[in-house]
């Protein structure tokens, strides 16, 4: 009689009775939406990462696209960013009509590579969209620089990277605007939503009125001071955020545990790059667990064989460049961003989560190396 393999999926959330406990309370409330519960949630947030002020959006996506309003990018802008992200980190710029530079990566780190940053400054340029890519920090500092020097706005993509730590302090208190993501494959989750930190009130007040359909701080629900989205976070969503910000370090800390064991149990495996290691000026918070193999037809192999064996993976990521709708409107190809396109033939992410257990790491890792 044949085994029954059990199914190890890729990611899940790690909610308790906690955050059953607070939706249950704001259900029994009546306010859904627009309550107190969302100002509680941002408080609980700011707080936690340092910054004075965080506005609660209805997805990470939606608090780059706001931050971008928020920098005055428009039509013709250039924005330089990374094509090794996920394709929001674009796309959000290209809603205002923005013409996205690719500037290639670090090939250790796969942050922007700020030498490529500084190449890619022209008379167009608008901003810089920097990206914290799996966690680990960019290079801040030599961005905020670069920045300065050339007049530029700088947004700080960190979405995937809640609770790392750049040079002693964490990301959220270093003075640019950042956001995060709150999906459910994220370190802590509201189903969907995000959080965007500022350390300006003027900007504050701007996201609160930009994400609640244009209203201003005064006047009625029907007068609009501007254009403005329905990019709301409801109060159910923040009650769950509330219950995950109590146990972050709880959280951070399961996951990095995690990620030690997946380093302990694929040390040495030949053709298995590891992350990058933290040093001293760069703490990785754990989205993922990515691997780099030593070819994409490597790579091909060991997903054949993690799908019969029904283990979760996902190749990431796509060089965004690369996407088909990229390639068609700016006519993009390969050979741009050789470090990125690269890293993208060849990365995979294993299981990873909070909770994952450590019989099911031990499976992944004696799959990985029988495909090897």
């Amino acid at each position: 009689m044949k085994q029954e393999v059990r199914p190890v999926p890729l990611s899940g959330p790690y909610i308790d009775a906690r955050e059953e406990e607070l939706v249950l309370d704001v259900m029994r409330s009546g306010r859904l939406s627009l309550g107190p519960t969302v100002d509680r949630f941002e408080r609980a947030f700011a707080e936690k990462v340092g910054a004075p002020y965080a506005a609660a959006v209805s997805s990470g996506t939606a608090g780059l696209h706001l931050l971008c309003i928020s920098a005055g990018i428009g039509p013709g802008d250039e924005v330089i960013t990374t094509p090794y992200s996920f394709a929001a980190t674009a796309n959000c710029f290209i809603y205002e009509g923005a013409v996205p530079v690719f500037a290639d990566v670090d090939p250790r780190t796969l942050n922007l590579d700020p030498a490529a940053v500084e190449a890619a400054v022209t008379p167009r340029t608008k901003a810089i969209m920097a990206v914290d890519i799996y966690g680990y920090p960019c290079e801040l500092d030599a961005l905020r620089t670069i920045a300065e020097k050339h007049g530029l706005a700088l947004i700080q993509d960190s979405c995937e990277a809640l609770g790392a730590v750049y040079r002693g302090a964490t990301l959220g208190s270093h003075g640019p605007s950042c956001v995060f993501a709150f999906y459910p494959n994220k370190q802590m989750t509201t189903g969907e939503g995000g959080m965007v930190t500022t350390h300006s009130e003027e900007e504050w007040r701007l996201l609160r009125s930009l994400r609640n359909q244009g209203r201003g701080d005064d006047g009625g629900w029907l007068e609009h001071v501007r254009l403005g989205f329905n990019y709301r976070l409801d109060d159910v969503h923040a009650a769950i955020g509330i219950g995950q910000v109590e146990k972050l370090d709880e959280i951070l800390a399961l996951r990095a545990q995690v990620a030690s064991r997946y380093g302990e149990l694929l040390a040495g495996l030949p053709g298995v790059e590891l992350p990058w290691e933290d040093d001293d000026e760069h703490t990785r918070s754990w989205f993922v667990y990515v691997v780099a193999l030593p070819d994409n037809a490597t790579r091909e192999r060991v997903i054949a064989t993690f799908e019969r064996e029904q283990i979760g993976y996902n190749r990431y990521l796509p060089s965004i460049h690369l996407q088909p709708y990229m390639r068609e409107r700016y006519g993009f190809r390969e050979g741009m961003c050789p470090v990125s396109e690269d890293a993208s033939s060849r990365t995979l992410a294993l299981p990873f989560f909070t909770a994952l257990d450590l019989g099911d790491q031990e499976r992944v890792a004696e799959v990985l190396a029988a495909a090897l």
